[in-house]
């Protein structure tokens, strides 16, 4: 599974507005690799921040 699908699955699965290093946490992926989905999903659209540094998918 590529990065970028684990992360929103993490996401998807804390049912709330999470972090990066919430992400890194429950998945075990380094954090930068973590920034670097975070990033795409950003620009692709994926996810929004309901809250400041938080994230959630869109």
């Amino acid at each position: 599974m590529e990065t970028k699908e684990q992360v929103l699955e993490a996401m998807r699965q804390a049912g709330k507005p999470v972090s990066a290093g919430e992400v890194a946490k429950s998945t075990g992926i380094d954090r930068a690799e973590i920034d670097k989905a975070f990033a795409a999903l950003k620009k692709e659209g994926a996810i929004v921040s309901p809250v400041r540094c938080k994230w959630q998918p869109a």
